[in-house]
């Protein structure tokens, strides 16, 4: 497989040069082992080398034995090497030594001591519609967080294409795969967590009937708050018998293998007597599992422009997540009691924010714009910026100031 680079490769070597071990965590298949193996010197593949299992019973240590940077391929396969690698890093005190690559948290049962001062970590997604090639990049988040100015540029791309990215999704593995083919991975990747991952993540038996319908509710209510309450309902309003706790417990799972990815509210002052919101969004590692689940295609995509809209918004945030760590920004929603909302706020480190309405056509752009600065005008920080990301069209700024971006022009 032809590899392309990574918009993360940057914080994994600076994370390399101040730590003596980095942990790369991230869902299975987004590419985290591929990555970083193009900083590794030598491997230990924790999950299917044999003489693994033989040597933590009598001698770890001699697992760590390599050139360094050392890649432990899927550690949390055997928790205890955590500690093994800590006390590593502590005799030798030199940085870059390892990099642990995992797709889910250990069990809980298991014991490690803090990292801390030892350990840096770097969470991976998927590959955002910049590292495909989908996206030009002229447009820069990280200058978002600092000015409203930006370069008028022309991206066409049809809401067929739109939908195909869709469907296929940022997955290494489906790059140059057709939407047909990418399908039945998503769908095998879909059965194999059901049937498989979540019950091997805990060591706990857990019905994959059960888990496909909570992972067709969570499709279902992409990009919305719902909480558990509101999943259970809609879950036995599909015939599927399940209680709240196994619902909260399936949830706490699915995070931990990192399939989902809560976007969590903005905490901010506002000069209102609304009050905020505290409910996270919900969205999946990547939006093609939520085609995946429902069994959607492009006619049935293009015949629900509503839901289609969701899932382009929940494309967008993940796209933003990527972006945004890179600038070392997090990605929040605004929501107030009066139900005002604003779909992304982009908040760095030194407290700059900017915030995005996102809408897949041009429909819909002078509401948000309105959305935004009636919205914005009650939070006591100005934002560096305002902006709108739409499916495609011509990236401009409106003489409101609201900035209109077609998300194939932004970028890191």
């Amino acid at each position: 497989m032809i590899y392309k680079r990574r918009i993360i490769e940057v914080e994994i070597q600076k994370n390399l040069k101040s730590s003596g071990a980095l942990l790369i965590k991230g869902p299975k298949s987004c590419g985290k082992t591929l990555t970083a193996m193009q900083f590794a010197k030598s491997r230990l593949q924790v999950d299917i080398d044999p003489k693994v299992k033989t040597f933590m019973d009598f001698n770890p240590e001699v697992l760590l034995d390599g050139q360094t940077p050392r890649l432990i391929d899927e550690w949390q396969e055997q928790p205890l090497l955590w500690n093994y690698i800590r006390h590593n890093v502590d005799k030798k005190q030199k940085p870059g030594q390892f990099i642990l690559t995992g797709s889910a948290n250990p069990v809980e049962t298991t014991k490690t001591h803090s990292g801390a001062g030892r350990f840096t970590i770097s969470v991976m997604r998927t590959m955002s519609w910049f590292e495909l090639g989908f996206s030009s990049g002229t447009i820069s988040l990280g200058a978002l967080l600092k000015t409203d100015k930006i370069k008028p540029e022309i991206q066409k791309i049809s809401i067929n294409n739109i939908i195909n990215r869709l469907i296929i999704g940022g997955w290494p593995t489906n790059i140059n795969k057709s939407v047909e083919s990418a399908k039945r991975i998503n769908k095998a990747y879909i059965d194999l967590l059901a049937e498989v991952d979540l019950s091997k993540v805990s060591k706990i038996s857990r019905d994959p009937n059960k888990i496909k319908a909570l992972l067709k509710s969570l499709a279902r209510n992409i990009s919305t708050a719902a909480n558990i309450e509101t999943l259970t309902k809609d879950i036995k309003q599909y015939s599927e018998s399940i209680t709240r706790l196994t619902v909260s417990d399936y949830l706490d799972t699915l995070e931990r293998l990192m399939i989902i990815e809560n976007q969590l509210a903005w905490n901010t002052h506002i000069r209102s007597s609304a009050q905020l919101r505290k409910a996270p969004k919900r969205h999946f590692a990547d939006v093609s599992l939520a085609i995946s689940i429902l069994g959607l295609n492009q006619e049935s995509l293009l015949k629900n422009p509503e839901y289609l809209g969701f899932l382009f918004e929940s494309l967008v945030i993940h796209d933003l997540r990527v972006y945004a760590q890179a600038n070392d920004a997090l990605v929040y929603h605004y929501k107030d009691s009066n139900d005002k909302e604003i779909d992304a706020i982009v908040q760095n480190d030194a407290g700059e924010w900017a915030a995005f309405e996102i809408k897949l056509g041009p429909s819909l752009v002078d509401t948000a714009a309105k959305n935004l600065i009636e919205i914005t005008k009650n939070i006591s920080k100005r934002p560096t910026s305002l902006n709108i990301i739409v499916g495609t069209g011509i990236s401009y700024k409106r003489p409101d100031g609201v900035n209109v971006i077609s998300l194939s022009s932004l970028g890191v």
